[in-house]
């Protein structure tokens, strides 16, 4: 191999194994909650939010929820001890799934991004997201989206 070629593919590998590694960490830290469905709304236990790790309680910032009626998921973000948001995963500029990552929900289509709270922070969008009522107490929380 000559010594150009080699010194470029070492530099590639340099820098994509670490990609790589974050690109998988961040797959492996989303969770898909499990939920009860009524006629108005979801419901979850509090314990979702808590995730065993060699023996350690460690607390979850969000969950994922799938919604067959929305077609997209909502994700139910932790804002204080019991206090939630949650919001449709769905771009407001061209309805594109967005990426949780970061402390923001981003669009891989056109780069929009969002507050935790659906608040928009940049465009193309125009638009927050579709945000739904929540509350809780000592052991779920309850999503309206009737």
């Amino acid at each position: 191999m000559e010594r150009r070629k080699f010194i470029k593919n070492c530099s590639f590998a340099a820098v994509g194994i670490p990609m790589i590694g974050t690109i998988l960490q961040s797959c492996g830290s989303i969770y898909y909650a499990t939920t009860s469905q009524s006629k108005t709304g979801l419901t979850l236990s509090k314990s979702e939010f808590w995730e065993l790790k060699k023996d350690k309680k460690i607390e979850r910032k969000f969950v994922m929820i799938q919604s067959n009626k929305f077609g997209f998921p909502i994700c139910l973000y932790k804002i204080k001890d019991d206090q939630y948001v949650a919001s449709l995963l769905k771009c407001t500029h061209r309805g594109c799934e967005l990426n949780v990552g970061g402390g923001i929900y981003s669009c891989p289509c056109h780069g929009s991004e969002f507050t935790t709270q659906g608040k928009l922070l940049e465009g193309p969008a125009d638009e927050d997201l579709q945000t739904f009522i929540t509350k809780s107490d000592n052991e779920n929380i309850y999503i309206k989206i009737s």
